[in-house]
């Protein structure tokens, strides 16, 4: 009975650990250029969730070399709202997406 309450308490605890590590429910996709809808904009972070039209979601942290654009021009960061409909250029390092280039479309 020991062993069954100290493997129930191992198991609750890995759990809630592997529950503390989900992604969020995030995607990696392969490097290229995908368009959809921004789900999330986080200023603080400059992080955006982009839901693609292939319903995926992007989670894309901003580097220096991210460029942001809106008709040809550069644009702040604070353009980015939830439903702002965007084209994403993602290079795929690892398992995390770097934003090459963001696009606002509308």
């Amino acid at each position: 009975m020991k062993n069954l309450k100290s493997w129930l308490a191992m198991f609750a605890m890995l759990t809630v650990f592997m529950y503390g590590c989900d992604s969020g429910g995030t995607d990696v996709v392969e490097s290229g250029t995908y368009q959809g809808s921004v789900k999330k904009a986080v200023p603080e972070k400059t992080e955006i969730y982009v839901q693609t039209d292939d319903n995926k979601t992007l989670e894309l942290y901003f580097t220096d070399a991210t460029t942001l654009t809106h008709n040809g021009e550069t644009v702040p960061f604070d353009h980015l709202k939830e439903g702002t409909r965007v084209e994403v250029q993602v290079e795929k390092v690892g398992q995390r997406l770097d934003p090459v280039a963001v696009r606002i479309l509308e």
